[in-house]
């Protein structure tokens, strides 16, 4: 049972971090699947043109932008008896795992083109907005479980590692398991290279207590994201000028540096309670939901912008995904069971989370929030606006790579059109994505003694009313 030191400064126990964490393991199931492996299942295993691909993963996420601010005006004006939040764990997972199955269904195959393009459409349509009505509500839960900034951090930490443990499961097990599905060899360089950089999340993130204590908060991130660049410079340099292959080990040592620099995207998610709390301060009202929904288009955007944009800019370039040579098997029976047992997986791992969550600060507006109410706190929000900027670049440059990255271990079987397609995604474009992420963290406002600050005054507040 969380313990209460004062008004709404809970320290939490260890089962209830981990419990929270596993929500984010299961998410991450399914979302890893979708952002590293849908575009090459559609265009290598369906065989649907690049062209359309781009233009269906840029308007079902454009969508779904939409929809965020629909379900957590929805979520925010609502309190379920299961849990404000919580309870859409449950209502949302058992349909999200359904829609899961189905979106790789191994019949799809045979389909006529036509068919083939309304079934990637419907089907990844309606899995984006049930996604959605699981992830807002289940990021709102973090900042209903405490105000202590000391246990924001922590229960962060520990979110991050349980899904960079998803990330890693999906990164390396994909390939794995559509491997072992039609039985052919496992190449371990190639999920090795997926996965790899997720590792920094399991040393960096369980310590980030005391690198913040020695760094600094931003001190933190410029040095991750210091690493991250010389790691990029290093994997361009051994792609433009030597055999990759015959550089694995420098390779897999760059690709964990990589990971170092982009994981200030898992890290920005520390930020979201802040702004939340800053709210709170300034409106009286505590609307997790809300800028949880605004920081999941922010998200959502970055992720938009890289599915867009990496098919169509290589079709333009000259590296067509159905004309190569796919970086991975092609059987659509393997594809429809191993993403069948990551959502199954998912599903159970939800329902952990929805039992081991403890809400202990959750406020229901008296009148509804508005959309117009919404778009004022965005304006009004500077530390919101900034945040959000942030979650557009970062997540672009962790996803613009994402499905790019199992062609770059076989870079020397590729024409030399498509070696530089593979080495612009996969290095320039998000190395200079980091340089505009350090930049915009230089403007964030929010220091710790700020936040305590507001924090004081929150709880000073509510002892007077």
């Amino acid at each position: 049972m969380a313990q209460q030191v004062s008004n709404g400064f809970y320290k939490l126990t260890w089962l209830q971090r981990i419990g929270f964490g596993s929500g984010d393991l299961a998410q991450n199931l399914i979302f890893q699947t979708v952002a590293c492996y849908l575009m090459i299942y559609l265009t290598t295993v369906l065989k649907i043109n690049p062209a359309f691909v781009s233009g269906l993963i840029l308007t079902v996420r454009l969508i779904d932008c939409f929809w965020s601010p629909v379900v957590g005006r929805f979520i925010d004006n609502r309190n379920p008896k299961l849990g404000k939040y919580r309870a859409y764990l449950l209502y949302g997972g058992i349909p999200l795992t359904v829609a899961a199955c189905l979106l790789m269904l191994p019949q799809a195959a045979t389909w006529s083109m036509t068919m083939k393009m309304i079934y990637a459409t419907v089907s990844y349509t309606v899995l984006s907005m049930i996604y959605s009505v699981v992830n807002i509500p289940y990021g709102s839960i973090m900042a209903s479980m405490t105000r202590d900034n000391d246990e924001v951090l922590i229960l962060t930490s520990t979110r991050m590692v349980c899904a960079n443990i998803g990330q890693i499961i999906v990164q390396a097990g994909f390939p794995i398991g559509l491997a072992m599905c039609v039985h052919t060899a496992i190449d371990w360089n190639q999920a090795t290279f997926m996965a790899i950089g997720t590792i920094p999340a399991f040393v960096i993130l369980p310590s980030m207590p005391l690198l913040k204590k020695w760094l600094g908060k931003k001190g933190l991130y410029y040095t991750l994201l210091c690493i991250g660049l010389v790691g990029f410079a290093i994997l361009f340099t051994i792609g433009k000028f030597f055999d990759v292959e015959n550089c694995n080990a420098i390779v897999q040592a760059a690709k964990v540096m990589t990971g170092v620099g982009l994981l200030v995207g898992s890290l920005m998610w520390a930020l979201v309670p802040e702004v939340i709390t800053e709210a709170e301060y300034r409106t009286g009202n505590r609307p997790a939901a809300t800028v949880n929904a605004l920081a999941g288009v922010a998200f959502k955007a970055g992720f938009s912008i890289a599915g867009w944009i990496t098919p169509l800019v290589m079709g333009m370039i000259g590296f067509n995904f159905a004309n190569e040579d796919s970086a991975l098997a092609t059987d659509p029976s393997a594809w429809f069971t191993v993403t069948c047992v990551f959502a199954l997986v998912g599903f159970v791992l939800l329902m952990l989370c929805f039992m081991g969550s403890k809400e202990n600060i959750t406020t229901t507006p008296e009148k509804p929030v508005t959309f117009g109410e919404m778009w004022q706190e965005f304006k009004a929000n500077k530390c919101l606006q900034l945040v959000l900027s942030i979650f557009v670049v970062v997540f672009l440059a962790s996803f613009i790579s994402a499905p790019v990255n199992a062609y770059y271990p076989k870079l020397n079987d590729y024409s030399v059109t498509a070696q530089n397609a593979i080495l612009l995604f996969t290095c320039i474009i998000p190395a200079a994505l980091l340089i505009v992420v350090g930049y915009l963290i230089h403007k964030y406002p929010l220091t710790d003694e700020k936040l305590d600050e507001i924090n004081k005054e929150i709880v000073a507040r509510s002892h007077h009313e």
